[in-house]
């Protein structure tokens, strides 16, 4: 084993958080291993080829049909493999296997090219698990799917050679030649097979029925129509091979154009029937996606808050829908399109009024009725029961007896909330079940159920899977669906790549004809917080600490695997997980709320998190919740801290700093670095000597443009370098800090800011509520509401803003609902904004920008996502820069209050991918002359992260108006 490039663990907490995928199957690894090259991972599989070991590979984990899970070792391909390389203006890409879908589409946005498969799970599944399952989705159909698009690839062979199928070698041979002496045998062997399918007829017709639909059950035989030269036999079938022939390194894409221009509309049908009668009519009118959705799906689509009156209107019976769009280049095409998908519709029978829009929000609306559909249906299933997302695909014209006839199945074996839903125009189907698997009925259930569905899909001509790929819960079914013939070219095909049999043993070829029923995964109850988890993953590449400790599903599935142990027995695993969680789950979590923006269950992990933090004995909790009556002599104290340290020579306030860490803990006292700022000035100081600030309580609220909660985080930690730009002016020392530079802005555009008295002694919560100190964070909640409430019925139509994003999220939570709204009923919650939007939609308009601020660098923080704030942000930066730009990986900072200085290795480790993105950015178009985002700690994260000065947009927009 590379002992350089490779790191192995047997630690529990890592073998159970890695043991779990989006599959309804578990298996614990005994090992997980982590490579980070090519050289590595042929390393590995040479081993195990000798050694007969087997190994599975891992990359995103959202596979659904149990191909990422082992009892043996188990190789995470995602850490070390991310590269993203654009070639030839966007028209290919080279990517790696651990980017993700979104992430190579971010890359390949600014040259309006994407890749061509689309699953529904592009935010998290990877270029790995595109390829092996051969990823199609909503709208590429059979033209667009990996299949079709893929040009290249470096393949690892089970012996560990290593061939690029576009090389050629220093001696002049090509890739073919390179197969053929390094593995001649299975050289050789892959132009047999080929040959065998040719001969036989039976064989070539029923490839060439089965691969006309998606089709990814077994192996990819329709590579050996296809194809001729033993190297691009082994490329196309490595496609859709779900890590049993071999493992690729890297893969060459041809990517498709983004259709700028779309229309969406919603058919809906007073019967299925009429929905499926009406789809030849509308395949033939071109349109981009037909989704379908049957008369379970619009019940529980009509319990969504923003469905449309098309919907919500109907009294459901036996109705279905058709989500439709029409994708168009340019204003006539879209034109052309439209005007035939309106001829197609013209004469349908339809239940509801029928219109396309091309508005943002109709659109959003229109499809989370279709992606609604699962979060909806998996969120509400009973606790311990598992949601099962399954897929097939019949001819187009075998839909409704297909759709008709696995309705009648649900209700015969009890399924009530199962929905029917799919890529329509491809006669592909998903259904969604939610199942008990610990229990003998529910296993007998579902057993009895997979076997009607087998039977009546091949009835029907159909394919058992579609885009989900075989893996275990379909590999006792493939002879079933191929006959002998075929699986037994599949079989000899899997002893040529793998001749030990050691690649992801029991996916796609098996002799048990019960696998799909062993090793069935349970879901024991857990935190409310996050019991509904399904464990798609969906949250872990928007997680800070996904490189240096667990994810949010790896914090759920520990907390799982936890309730497990404990409930068998197995002390010595409950003592193993305990020991690790404090610090891998609890005290590394930023509780930054992304992966709940993320989660199609809306599940915010930080709330466990910080339920855990609140049952935890922590030293200085007491102190922490008496610091509530006492906030304005607790910042000053602070300020003042940082002020002496910053006076100080750097190692020694570290070395104190250190000292008391060891003494008190590293989750106690914050680590002290240099480059910290000085502390900062009491808020009032400001707000006195502002002609734009009135604290006394409103006569009429006319006179007021906002209410103004300034941040705390401004006294504690004063502005960036000294506030002077570099020609020392003093205006810029005057406005320095997003307080400042608030209020500046504020007197330019002649608006006049109200504040509660008292305002030294207030702050958002966040510190109390992250650190799960609930009384503190009650105390403050008080005070908060009753300063503003005391400012008068008159200032309560007034929004209230605060100039740190993640304090006007504090805000908003001390004053919403449920339970802590001012009136309880949520209305102060929506009156908070972030100082960036008020500064966007009232101050903007009124100022002029007077100088231009060159390039700038602008980094979105958790915050502005959750409060819908980053347009804002960047609308901001593109009116006073040349150029904006977002880097395609940027993410929250983790510096979260002072997580990042209790734990300085979780910033490092959430900032490395934009920190590399930015040095690319600068690489290709010259350095950044600023570097703005909308909260003074991500500021200070961002700054030691990359050595860029980032301050507060706010700080900028003073700047580029400054008379």
């Amino acid at each position: 084993m590379d002992a350089e490039r490779t790191v192995s663990t047997q630690r529990a907490i890592d073998l159970v958080a890695m043991a779990h995928d989006a599959s309804h199957y578990l298996l614990r690894p005994h090992t997980v291993a982590t490579p980070t090259s090519i050289e590595g991972v042929a390393r590995l599989l040479a081993e195990a080829t000798r050694t007969g070991n087997p190994l599975t590979f891992r990359s995103g984990g959202t596979s659904l049909s149990g191909q990422g899970v082992t009892d043996q070792l188990l190789v995470d391909t995602r850490a070390g493999f991310r590269g993203i390389e654009v070639l030839d203006d966007g028209e290919r890409v080279r990517v790696q296997p651990g980017a993700t879908v979104r992430q190579v589409n971010a890359r390949l946005t600014r040259h309006g090219r994407r890749l061509g498969p689309d699953p529904a799970s592009e935010i998290a599944c990877t270029i790995g698990g595109v390829i092996a399952n051969n990823s199609s989705g909503m709208a590429c159909g059979t033209e667009q799917n990996t299949y079709r698009t893929l040009e290249s690839m470096t393949v690892v062979l089970a012996s560990g050679a290593v061939i690029d199928s576009a090389s050629v070698d220093p001696e002049g041979r090509d890739a073919d030649e390179q197969l053929r002496l390094a593995t001649p045998e299975l050289w050789a062997g892959l132009s047999a097979l080929r040959a065998r399918v040719l001969a036989d007829e039976q064989s070539v017709a029923s490839i060439r029925r089965l691969f006309a639909m998606k089709n990814t059950m077994g192996y990819g035989l329709n590579a050996l129509l296809d194809h001729e030269r033993p190297i691009d036999l082994l490329v196309r079938l490595m496609i859709g091979s779900e890590g049993t022939l071999g493992w690729v390194g890297e893969a060459v894409f041809r990517t498709v154009p983004v259709a700028p221009l779309v229309a969406t509309g919603l058919l809906v049908f007073p019967t299925l029937a009429a929905a499926t009668a009406a789809l030849p009519a509308l395949v033939d009118a071109g349109l981009a996606t037909i989704e379908l959705m049957d008369a379970t799906s619009l019940r529980v689509a009509q319990t969504l808050s923003d469905a449309p009156a098309a919907i919500t209107g109907l009294t459901v019976e036996r109705h279905a829908a058709l989500l439709v769009e029409v994708h168009a280049a340019t204003d006539a095409e879209l034109a052309l399109g439209l005007a035939a998908a309106d001829r197609a519709i013209a004469g349908l029978p339809l239940a509801a009024e029928f219109a396309f829009s091309r508005e943002p929000a109709e659109r959003a609306a229109l499809w989370h009725v279709r992606k609604g559909l699962y979060p909806a249906v998996a969120g509400a299933r009973p606790s311990g029961t598992t949601a099962l997302l399954e897929d097939v695909a019949v001819p187009v014209a075998n839909l409704l007896p297909t759709c008709e006839a696995l309705e009648a199945l649900f209700a015969r074996h009890g399924y009530e909330s199962a929905v029917i839903f799919g890529h329509a125009k491809d006669g592909n189907i998903h259904f969604l079940l939610t199942e008990r698997f610990d229990t003998l009925e529910g296993v007998a259930r579902y057993a009895a159920v997979t076997e009607e569905i087998v039977e009546l899909v091949l009835a029907q001509g159909g394919t058992l899977k579609a885009e989900h790929g075989t893996g275990r819960i379909m590999a006792p079914f493939v002879e079933r669906q191929y006959g002998a013939e075929l699986t037994a070219v599949m079989r000899e095909l899997k002893r040529l790549c793998d001749p030990a049999g050691v690649l992801n043993p029991g996916v796609i070829i098996t002799d048990d004809a019960q696998a799909h029923l062993k090793h069935l995964k349970t879901t024991p109850t857990v935190e409310a917080e996050v019991d509904r988890c399904v464990e798609c993953g969906y949250c872990e590449p928007t997680c800070p600490s996904r490189t240096l400790t667990l994810t949010p599903r790896q914090r759920i599935v520990v907390r799982r695997e936890l309730a497990a142990a404990e409930a068998r027995g197995d002390t010595a695993l409950a003592a193993a997980l305990r020991a690790d969680e404090g610090y891998e789950s609890v005290q590394t979590c930023a509780v930054d709320g992304m992966c709940g923006i993320a989660c199609p269950v809306s599940i915010n992990t930080g709330d466990l998190v910080r339920r855990l933090r609140s049952e935890t004995r922590t030293p200085g909790r007491g102190v922490w919740n008496a610091a509530a009556d006492r906030w304005d002599a607790t910042t000053r104290t602070a300020s003042l801290a940082l002020t002496v340290a910053d006076a100080l020579p750097t190692p020694l306030v570290r070395a104190a700093s250190s000292a008391a860490r060891a003494v008190l803990g590293a989750d106690v006292v914050p680590r002290y670095e240099a480059g910290l700022p000085r502390g900062g000035a009491r808020r009032s100081r400001a707000l006195e000597a502002s002609p734009v600030v009135r604290f006394a309580s409103p006569v009429s609220a006319t006179q007021y443009s906002a209410v103004y909660l300034p941040a705390c985080v401004g006294t504690m930690f004063g502005p960036e370098g000294d506030g002077s730009d570099a020609a020392g002016d003093a205006a810029a020392s005057a406005a320095a800090g997003a307080t400042a530079a608030l209020l500046a802005l504020c007197e330019r555009a002649g608006v006049t800011l109200l504040v509660p008295e008292g305002i030294d002694g207030l702050c958002c919560g966040t510190p109390w509520k992250s650190k799960g100190h609930t009384a503190g964070h009650a105390s403050m909640r008080d005070r908060v509401r009753d300063a503003v409430e005391a400012l008068g019925p008159a200032a309560a139509g007034l929004p209230i803003i605060s100039d740190a994003a993640s304090c006007t999220e504090g805000f908003a939570g001390l004053l919403g609902s449920p339970g802590h709204g001012a009136r309880g009923d949520g209305s102060g919650s929506s009156r908070v904004i972030d100082a960036v939007t008020f500064a966007a939609e009232t101050l903007l308009p009124r100022l002029t920008v007077l100088a231009r601020q060159g390039r700038v660098a602008v980094h979105p923080t958790c915050s502005t996502q959750a409060l819908g704030a980053t347009d804002a942000l960047v609308t901001i930066a593109r009116a006073v820069a040349d150029e904006a730009v977002v880097p395609e990986a940027w993410g929250c900072c983790a510096f979260a209050g002072d997580r990042g200085m209790l734990h300085p290795e979780l910033t490092a480790s959430a900032t490395a991918d934009e920190v590399r993105d930015l040095d690319r950015l600068q690489r290709e178009g010259g350095a950044f002359d600023h570097a703005v985002s909308a909260n003074r700690t991500c500021e200070l994260g961002m700054s030691r992260a990359t050595g860029l000065p980032y301050v507060h947009v706010l700080e900028l927009l003073e700047r580029a108006t400054r008379p």
